[in-house]
């Protein structure tokens, strides 16, 4: 099922999907016109809803980020397969198909940024509570998601895209063995080259570099990593950790002795528990109503 979604946000019923969900997650289209740049037409949601009504004050929505080294996006196993579990736990849930080499930064950051306005602009019509929508990401996706909390693009109450009237802060960040740092000896070669290019300035790095950007508005984040990570090392978790420390911004970082990158929900024996800790997580930091979190 796909929607073009214009500039006025003109669904007729997106309600009247909803009930279709579970089976069939709806695409939305979030730059229809190619308002967003280039190759921004190829940028989708795709809307995992639950069937079951909303409680009352609406139900808390996340936006997932696939990995993918910026040169993909891995929309099985840390895109779908995780929107259906925040699905059956209550979650509105949002997987994002970002804009991937050739196209460099900013196009990734509008792209995130976007899709959280789109949700927070549209939350009646998905029953989501506005004050509740975090976003999720994995490997390259957790710096993806990194720069939504990292770098917001403010509300426009002026704006003639009412998308735009709403800000893009998340409420809440989970990072799952995250990209983190651009700067040589630390982060991830190939998603550096593929995000900024073969010869970006040091300035630009710095910029991305997301121990570098922690602010004390930065939204309270989830993090989790394996010591055995030998593709996104866990330097990158611990200097975004220390980094929420140095701000005062509440985290929460597990660090796990086994486990190889790219371990999704539960794909390695060792991380398999780290759902039920993010599910904790959530429950105390207030983002999810105790009793509806499932196991």
């Amino acid at each position: 099922m796909k929607i073009t979604v214009p500039v006025m946000i003109a669904i007729a019923s997106i309600a009247a999907l909803c009930a279709a969900q579970a089976a069939d997650p709806t695409e939305i289209k979030l730059w229809p016109d190619g308002s967003g740049g280039d190759g921004a037409e190829k940028v989708s949601l795709f809307a995992h809803v639950p069937e079951a009504p909303a409680p009352e004050g609406g139900r808390p929505a996340v936006v997932v980020c696939p990995g993918g080294g910026y040169g993909g996006v891995v929309m099985s196993y840390e895109g779908h397969d995780i929107a259906k579990w925040f699905a059956d736990r209550g979650f509105a849930a949002f997987v994002l198909s970002y804009r991937v080499a050739p196209y460099h930064y900013p196009s990734q950051l509008h792209d995130v940024q976007r899709a959280l306005q789109f949700v927070r602009a549209q939350a009646a019509e998905f029953s989501v509570d506005a004050q509740r929508i975090g976003v999720i990401g994995f490997s390259a996706g957790g710096h993806l998601a990194g720069m939504a909390g990292t770098k917001v693009a403010a509300a426009d109450p002026a704006a003639t895209d009412p998308i735009k009237r709403v800000s893009s802060r998340p409420d809440f960040m989970i990072l799952a063995y995250p990209v983190i740092s651009m700067k040589d000896g630390v982060g991830h070669a190939g998603s550096r080259r593929n995000l900024l290019g073969a010869e970006p300035s040091a300035e630009l790095v710095e910029s991305v570099s997301l121990e570098t950007q922690v602010r004390p508005e930065t939204p309270p984040t989830f993090i989790f990593q394996t010591d055995a990570d030998t593709v996104v090392t866990a330097e990158n978790s611990i200097l975004f950790y220390s980094a929420l420390r140095k701000a005062g911004v509440a985290a929460e970082f597990h660090s796990f002795r086994e486990g190889p990158h790219g371990v999704g929900l539960d794909r390695h024996e060792g991380t398999k528990i780290w759902p039920e800790l993010l599910r904790i997580w959530l429950e105390r930091s207030g983002f999810l109503k105790p009793g509806t979190g499932g196991h």
